[in-house]
């Protein structure tokens, strides 16, 4: 119709039409205006088929009958929907997975193109973080085809996150981005120090998001830390964040590893002796320094001491207060050390933060054999933060440990890893990162607990069994 507007012979027409002179050309624009809508609306037809079409092809996964009309609407008309470029990128993920040589190179350069198309057009949810580290990733996963070096993919993800950390969440690009700063420092183009910031940072980074994720499951969970019963919307964010605790908690455990003997005493006490005066007001460095130190065990180095004595000076906080009662405890003065720890319970408000700094003087305990304080403060971070399935372990494990030397007699004694089993079992169901350890965990207790055979002979099946010492748990006799 808008060819027809352009004939000549059909405007000379419209002049002709029998109206009003005065209202001649009024009408010749709203005739010209309605057909014009009349082609648009019917442009729009074809372009809403041409969606609809592509769009069921890709939900049958038959990508190669969606390529073409959705290239075509791509095209035409990029605006129209974000489908273009949600169902867009699976169409290209196939053809990408699907060929070799240089027609791979070419999809995966129109998928890089694609997402630019997508930030252009649709940018409020085209998060800037999230996208360019999607295109990193793509290139580093393609880098020997595509040619690129490990310098510019490096810049690549440095970019993304230092532009948008934010929405730069994806746990295997954060794995990535650190395993090339590793790879530029054990080719000696980044230093020491670039390493290990760049190691504080994705390591704060996973911390943020795995703090987000787990306040957002315990959203879901009631005051014994168990799920509550959840609409069908619910259950499927639940799942979510549970998927994205589980990458996170492997993605850590990557990046230390990935670290491994490069962070080791030997490696980071000469370099933070060296940078302390430069660094001793900069509070920082001062609080990554202990950080890691602790984490490294490089505790017992006078440096240690002096970094948190200049931290607690420049900017005291829970951590310091924390700190300070490690060392007051290395030196005897267990009081001292308490009135530390309690302090640093204290002066954190944030329940995530404040259910770590409890596992840490939990565990301190335990790692002294005080079992009976160490599952206190345990239990005090299970209040803080129900989802930390670790505190459980870490109690099965003291009352399996303390097993000899809780009963009367052999099979009372050996009861006590049904208890530790149970506690084990409490690990697994409040924690998606725990339920790996928790089984093998409960695997290892039960084999160590009095066996069927051994519960017929003693007739004491279905009893209850008083656990004494330090535990004062009771647990039942499994019924045959």
């Amino acid at each position: 119709m808008i060819d027809g507007l352009k004939n000549e012979n059909l405007i000379n027409d419209l002049y002709k039409l029998t109206i009003p002179p005065m209202k001649t050309k009024t009408s010749i624009i709203l005739t010209i205006l309605f057909l014009s809508i009349t082609s648009i609306t019917a442009q729009t037809q074809e372009e809403l088929q041409k969606l609809s079409i592509f769009s069921e092809y890709v939900k049958a996964k038959n990508y190669n009958a969606a390529f073409t009309p959705w290239m075509e609407l791509r095209a035409s008309n990029p605006k129209l929907n974000k489908a273009i470029y949600v169902f867009g990128e699976r169409i290209l993920n196939d053809r990408i997975a699907n060929c070799e040589g240089q027609e791979k190179v070419d999809y995966i350069l129109d998928m890089l193109k694609l997402w630019k198309e997508r930030s252009t057009v649709f940018p409020n949810i085209t998060p800037k973080g999230a996208y360019m580290a999607k295109a990193s990733q793509l290139r580093y996963n393609h880098r020997e085809i595509l040619g690129v070096s490990n310098e510019d993919l490096y810049a690549a993800f440095d970019t993304a996150y230092t532009s948008d950390a934010k929405s730069f969440t994806n746990p295997k690009s954060l794995y990535t981005y650190f395993s090339l700063m590793v790879g530029l420092y054990d080719a000696s183009q980044k230093t020491a120090q670039e390493l290990f910031s760049k190691y504080d940072d994705i390591s704060e980074k996973i911390d943020f998001e795995v703090k987000n994720y787990t306040n957002k499951r315990n959203a879901f969970l009631d005051e014994n830390g168990e799920v509550r019963e959840l609409s069908r919307k619910d259950t499927s964010r639940l799942k979510s964040y549970n998927s994205y605790l589980r990458a996170f908690d492997q993605i850590a455990g990557s990046v230390d590893k990935k670290l491994g003997t490069r962070a080791n005493c030997e490696n980071l006490i000469p370099l933070y002796t060296r940078d302390f005066e430069a660094f001793k007001n900069d509070g920082i460095w001062l609080q990554r320094t202990m950080n890691r130190m602790y984490a490294k065990g490089c505790n017992d180095d006078p440096l240690f001491v002096r970094v948190v004595e200049q931290k607690n000076e420049l900017e005291p906080n829970a951590d310091t207060a924390f700190y300070l009662g490690i060392l007051k405890d290395k030196a005897g003065k267990t009081t001292e050390a308490l009135n530390f720890y309690n302090q640093a319970v204290d002066l954190q408000t944030d329940k995530f933060e404040k259910s770590k700094i409890l596992y840490k003087i939990a565990t301190s305990f335990k790692k002294k054999s005080r079992y009976g304080q160490a599952r206190t403060y345990y239990m005090k971070a299970l209040k803080a933060n129900p989802s930390m399935g670790k505190s459980h372990l870490a109690i099965a494990a003291m009352y399996a440990k303390s097993a000899n030397n809780c009963g009367t007699d052999n099979f009372s004694k050996r009861a006590v890893y049904w208890l530790a089993a149970k506690e084990a079992a409490k690990a697994g169901r409040i924690d998606p990162t725990m339920k790996k350890n928790a089984k093998k965990s409960i695997a290892n207790y039960e084999a160590k607990a009095p066996q069927k055979s051994e519960i017929f002979s003693s007739g004491r099946a279905g009893q209850l069994i008083a656990v004494g010492c330090w535990i004062q748990r009771s647990v039942t006799v499994p019924s045959l």
